[in-house]
């Protein structure tokens, strides 16, 4: 089954939209480590600039000072930003200060070392890209800039020569090593972030409805009563299709996953702000928020006349249960006052909404059933 998935994820092109999504993912999953890494970068060169000023004499200029200014306030730009395609920008320019900074610190360096240290400086940059959260366009100007800047062959008089070929060979390794070691991470971390979306809709999404599962459902209406302030305008609402076992006795279970669908459907287009799901077989719930009991009773009512008035070849009618969510309720609690209001509407005509006798305003509960059959 995983392999199954797993070729077909392979196949499959990635939406664009998903690709951005999964930049700012892999951004935001990596920023603590991209600003380790731009930090111990700074650190490394700054040590190394001492040594060669102090030690090699070349002396601690104001030019040591202007790139230490550079880096640390890229530094500080990476603190504050947030978005994936800006870091995709600071990455460059921080590599190209990077390269210009080591091109400074070789003049305290033996000539004859340049070449070396020169393609040293490239490939820890260059590894250090390779595994930052970079998008191809950017890790491959991130590249060129480098080579462009830290080129050893300025150093050369003959560039064929026996330094200069072996220069070249190593040159060429590395370069092929961080493409492929940051072509194939970039794939696998899409495709592991693909397979974990996929995951995540099979948890929590009903494959025959395509509409959130019981498990979507308590994990957000659940959500939804923890962070409410005031609890006055939460209802919930439980909904049964009429005669369900009829249809699927008559007709057949394919007809009946038609009938589901449809229902669903009807649900996802009459409550798209609100959450809903199939909490299994033929019922499903719905969390309405922001709405007073009149808006909440009208917007059921709706959703009945809705699925009864669908020109559908198999027609079918809704029964549902709402209930008001009182500020002490828990979910469980809310869900059982729906269902026993939803029972109401299916013994009394079903076809209709029945709010749950407790739901009714305080100088009107005694006596009012709060029933309807059209919108």
């Amino acid at each position: 089954m995983f392999k199954t998935i797993e070729a077909q994820l392979l196949k499959d092109t990635t939406p664009p939209a998903l690709r951005a999504e999964f930049w700012q993912y892999d951004f935001e999953r990596l920023r603590t480590y991209s600003l380790l890494v731009y930090c111990a970068s700074v650190a490394i060169w700054v040590m190394f600039d001492l040594i060669l000023s102090f030690q090699g004499g070349q002396g601690f200029t104001y030019k040591s000072v202007l790139i230490i200014s550079a880096m640390l306030l890229h530094v500080l730009a990476l603190v504050f930003i947030r978005k994936a395609q800006h870091f995709q920008v600071l990455n460059i320019v921080f590599a190209a200060i990077m390269a210009l900074s080591i091109r400074l610190v070789m003049t305290g360096v033996l000539p004859n070392l340049h070449p070396a240290w020169l393609v040293i400086g490239a490939a820890t940059i260059l590894f250090s890209s390779s595994v930052m959260p970079l998008r191809r366009w950017s890790f491959f100007t991130t590249l060129g800039v480098t080579w462009a800047i830290l080129n050893p062959y300025y150093e050369f008089d003959h560039l064929f020569d026996l330094r200069g070929s072996m220069t070249l060979c190593y040159i060429s390794f590395v370069s092929g090593l961080v493409i492929y070691s940051y072509i194939t991470t970039r794939r696998a971390k899409l495709q592991n972030f693909q397979m974990s979306r996929l995951l995540l809709q099979l948890a929590y999404l009903d494959t025959l409805t395509e509409i959130p599962n019981r498990r979507s459902f308590m994990t957000k209406a659940q959500g939804q009563i923890k962070k409410a302030v005031d609890a006055r305008d939460h209802y919930l609402a439980m909904v049964d299709i009429d005669n369900f076992k009829k249809v699927n006795d008559q007709f057949g279970h394919d007809v009946g996953d038609i009938v589901l669908k449809r229902v669903a459907a009807n649900i996802k287009a009459s409550m798209p702000e609100f959450e809903f799901a199939r909490l299994g077989g033929e019922e499903f719930a719905i969390y309405l928020w922001g709405l007073t009991q009149a808006e909440a009773e009208r917007r059921v009512a709706a959703l009945c006349l809705e699925v009864r008035s669908d020109p559908a070849q198999y027609p079918v009618t809704i029964s549902i249960g709402l209930t008001h969510i009182e500020a002490d309720d828990t979910l469980t609690c809310a869900l059982i006052k729906a269902d026993a209001a939803l029972y109401d509407s299916k013994h009394t005509g079903k076809d209709k909404y029945t709010l749950h006798p407790g739901s009714a305003p305080v100088d009107d509960r005694h006596g009012r059933r709060g029933t309807g059959t059209q919108a």
